[in-house]
């Protein structure tokens, strides 16, 4: 059992923000790409599968790059704390700048959660237009958010299977039922809800 267990840290996102007492900065975001939805619908009316697939992959690819774009001018300009940043596509894509972006719902962030108080934050709804469904995905459909960080040692990392003590002190602490709190973690249990 203990040979099998990982040299690597557990890391936490916490890890890449300074303590109470330090100033530091956490930045979010959310971005979209409007009237996709209205173009698949009139696709799916036509039954052209090919263009509502093109027209949805399109617009995935402009939010991302749009994101990628926000998070780079974050770095470089309003942050400024990779000012002389100027890589090539490939060290882009192979994620070589400082800093990370995590989406909630993914690895590093699996709690989907989280996302409201994003949206309570950035106001992502009134001032963008964008809406969360009652299963917390964003619409329009192709739309991308993300928390940023600046620390130099930040990486993305996965969060891994959690225990029954964790999650009951993680509802507690989010004052969120833990039947609740299980459902919304499910993936990540180490064992079976009641």
């Amino acid at each position: 059992a203990l040979a099998d267990r990982s040299e690597d840290p557990y890391l936490s996102q916490a890890d890449f923000i300074a303590p109470a007492g330090y100033k530091d900065h956490l930045g979010m975001f959310a971005v979209s790409c409007f009237g996709c939805d209205d173009m698949v619908k009139m696709y799916e009316a036509e039954n052209d599968d090919y263009s509502k697939i093109m027209a949805q992959a399109l617009a995935d690819r402009f939010v991302e790059a749009f994101a990628e774009y926000l998070h780079r001018d974050i770095r470089t300009n309003l942050w400024g704390y990779a000012a002389s940043e100027n890589l090539k596509e490939e060290d882009l894509l192979k994620i070589k700048y400082e800093g990370i972006r995590p989406a909630p719902g993914y690895p590093s962030q699996p709690d989907h959660t989280e996302k409201k108080t994003m949206w309570d934050l950035i106001k992502a709804e009134e001032l963008a237009g964008i809406e969360l469904s009652e299963s917390l995905s964003m619409m329009p459909a192709s739309s991308v958010s993300a928390l940023v960080f600046a620390h130099p040692q930040s990486t993305y990392f996965a969060v891994g299977q959690v225990g029954k003590d964790q999650v009951t002190s993680y509802a507690e602490r989010k004052k969120m039922d833990l039947s609740l709190t299980e459902r919304w973690l499910s993936p990540i249990l180490n064992y079976e809800r009641d």
